[in-house]
């Protein structure tokens, strides 16, 4: 219970309000910090001669406003908003900054003449449906169909009927939470995940746990763990290379999960956007828990950006919750880009631009292990990314912004971390973001501050 009360004095028609803004100033000025227990609604009318109305109508005011919290049986808290996470890329590329922070595909000319024969395409021969229809159930019956096809790519044996369209993974993604975890929820994932996942995660209601990782992946037995301590509702997971920290999993240890999540009866949500562009890889976790896996896949990051449209593959079981939160959210994918998706799958576009991705990829590759030689970076041959553990005596913070300092934008891992325990500081270097001339430059500017010492940033004049 905290020590400040508002002033009498200060006090002015209309009451509630006037209460309101002297302790919305308290809050902004230190003298409530977040978390304090403000004193009951009658206690507080009875200090200051006001009806128990008039103090009810100040805390629904700072309620409606976001600064105080109303808990049943427990009384009002003050809870100030969080500062909005900033995302681990720049959000417009500057001057002649190499931007090596954003996570992108290699994209040269082939990417720009493919969509505009696409869009020239589609200008012919754009279906009625797709154009004029507000029923998905109109326009989606054959696109679904094609999604099977290249889910079957992806490793999975799936019906049309459990697949559902979505504007890219991100879409995916926040249908498929908010399909298996009702608010105040939670779900477990990797101690380094998705980016988004932890915004995601608040906007939804959801509390995220973030569970010990190692060489394949997240641990079943912490996973295990976890469940019998609390009530996890489902576990997110990126086990084919595109998590931050590029790790292939392997088949024994997706197996291991899958029981962990079988025997505790909980959902798995997959997110493995890059689908069937990392070769050698185990079956999608969706293929050893059918029953219970939601399953995310796009076209975004393999063949175009532009391309953004996404499969999201559920079971039986959550169809029905898939299809409702899709439709008050999205309410359908875009018909048009489903189109071309279509197209691509069909005529073999797609995967033709997957395996000149495989190949790009390659070239990337060769010149990180050039220039990056002897640091302790972790990187797959079809990853968009390499991962560095910073050495002792760096931080990320300092390291972030004296690349910045010499013109290259890289993502702190801090940006993926989910999980306290066990951190390294670490950044994350995009490969595909930028020409390879310009990524030998920064990977040398890089890999020569990894190298040094560090030096703390002084004012730039």
């Amino acid at each position: 219970m905290t020590n400040w009360r508002p002033d009498i004095s200060q006090l002015r028609r209309p009451a509630y309000l006037s209460l309101a803004e002297q302790i919305a100033r308290a809050i902004q000025e230190g003298l409530l910090p977040n978390g304090t227990r403000l004193l009951p609604h009658r206690k507080l009318a009875d200090d200051l001669k006001l009806s128990v109305q008039t103090v009810s109508r100040a805390y629904d005011e700072l309620i409606r406003r976001g600064l105080i919290s109303g808990e049943i049986g427990r009384g009002s808290f003050v809870q100030t908003r969080p500062k909005e996470p900033e995302p681990p890329y720049l959000p417009e590329r500057l001057g002649e900054l190499v931007d090596l922070s954003i996570l992108k595909p290699v994209c040269e000319q082939i990417h720009l003449e493919r969509m505009r024969e696409a869009f020239g395409w589609l200008a012919e021969n754009l279906p009625s449906s797709s154009a004029l229809s507000f029923r998905p159930n109109m326009v989606f019956p054959r696109h679904r169909a094609v999604a099977a096809e290249w889910l079957a790519r992806c490793g999975l044996d799936i019906s049309p009927l459990n697949i559902s369209l979505t504007n890219g993974a991100t879409s995916g993604m926040t249908v498929a939470l908010m399909s298996v975890a009702p608010p105040g929820a939670t779900v477990a994932t990797e101690a380094i995940s998705h980016h988004t996942l932890v915004p995601l995660s608040t906007y939804l209601g959801l509390h995220l746990e973030g569970l010990p990782i190692d060489r394949d992946g997240m641990i079943p037995e912490a996973l295990d763990e976890a469940c019998r301590k609390g009530v996890i509702r489902a576990v997110f997971l990126q086990p084919s290379v595109i998590n931050p920290t590029a790790t292939l999993m392997s088949g024994e240890r997706r197996q291991a999960l899958a029981e962990v999540a079988r025997r505790h009866d909980i959902a798995i949500i997959e997110n493995d956007i890059l689908g069937p562009l990392v070769e050698e890889r185990a079956p999608p976790l969706a293929a050893y828990a059918p029953e219970r896996t939601l399953y995310v896949t796009s076209f975004t990051k393999i063949t175009v950006p532009g391309l953004r449209i996404g499969y999201l593959a559920a079971p039986d079981r959550y169809v029905a919750a898939v299809a409702n939160r899709h439709l008050v959210s999205s309410w359908m994918a875009t018909p048009s880009i489903a189109e071309i998706a279509t197209r691509w799958v069909g005529d073999g576009t797609a995967m033709e631009l997957v395996t000149w991705q495989r190949r790009a990829l390659a070239a990337r590759h060769a010149i990180a292990e050039e220039i990056f030689a002897g640091l302790p970076y972790r990187s797959h041959p079809q990853s968009l990314h390499v991962w560095l553990p910073l050495p002792e005596g760096h931080t990320e913070e300092g390291f972030v912004s004296q690349a910045r300092l010499r013109g290259v934008a890289i993502a702190p891992g801090s940006s993926f971390r989910t999980a306290d325990q066990g951190w390294q500081p670490a950044v994350r270097i995009s490969l595909g973001s930028t020409t390879e001339q310009e990524l030998r430059t920064g990977l040398g500017i890089l890999a020569s501050l990894a190298s040094g010492n560090p030096e703390a940033l002084l004012l730039a004049i």
